[in-house]
């Protein structure tokens, strides 16, 4: 809610945009899955079953939200780095942002299958090679930046 109070009623400075900002997806991903875990296996505990219809209404409601979040997101990285060239460099906060991209993939296969609605099976199939193109680049990015880190150490002594 923070987020969108600042973006709306305060003037959003590019270098202020950081990764952490996809934790909100996060969440809201993380939700999802969990509701579609309760929906998958409501016959096994009675309240479960007599608040499927509620289950059902929240988790969507969820995993609109984080699918809401996605673009938008992307949008303003893309104003961040592209736009306003603000280097894309290694930062330990990047792992904040890969994470709910794997688990916005994984609530959604599980949505798909909560609701037996294949046709949602879409999102997930083309979201995993973005989680882990995504995973990639900052892992290799953590790479480079211990080996840069470690030469330099040995070029100073």
């Amino acid at each position: 809610m923070t987020y969108m109070i600042r973006f709306t009623f305060l003037r959003l400075e590019f270098a202020a945009l950081t990764p952490p900002y996809w934790i909100n997806m996060g969440a809201v991903a993380i939700t999802t899955l969990a509701g579609s875990t309760l929906i998958l296996h409501a016959e096994n505990w009675s309240l479960l079953t007599e608040i499927t219809p509620f289950l059902k209404g929240f988790t969507i409601f969820f995993w609109i939200a984080g699918s809401w979040w996605i673009p938008l997101l992307f949008i303003l990285m893309i104003w961040r780095h592209l736009y306003h060239r603000y280097p894309l460099s290694y930062d330990p906060q990047l792992w904040g942002m890969v994470f709910p991209l794997a688990m916005y993939t994984t609530s959604t296969y599980q949505l798909s299958l909560a609701l037996n609605f294949p046709a949602l099976m879409v999102i997930p199939k083309l979201m995993v090679f973005i989680a882990i193109a995504a995973w990639s680049f900052v892992g290799i990015s953590l790479i480079r930046h211990l080996y840069r880190n470690i030469t330099h150490r040995f070029h100073k002594v």
